[in-house]
């Protein structure tokens, strides 16, 4: 069973989007702490009630967040 909840997190136009790796969960927020909430909030949502067994979760799993960055451009010689 995971012990993880992996979530990646990208910067939309105008806000962040968190979609979770191994659930059907997405959310947005328009600063970094606001989408912390929306997403702890998206998950107890999608999660309350449930067996967690169902999703092959572990009991009061951890949530990992991975930011994806922009490309940069290599510095000049």
């Amino acid at each position: 069973m995971k012990k993880i909840i992996q979530v990646r997190i990208s910067k939309g136009e105008e806000q962040y989007v968190a979609e979770c790796l191994d659930l059907p969960v997405v959310t947005q927020g328009r600063t970094l702490d606001d989408l912390a909430r929306n997403l702890q909030e998206a998950l107890a949502l999608h999660l309350e009630g449930e067996d967690l067994s169902q999703f092959d979760l572990a009991p009061n799993p951890s949530v990992l967040a991975s930011f994806e960055l922009e490309p940069f451009a290599h510095a000049k010689a």
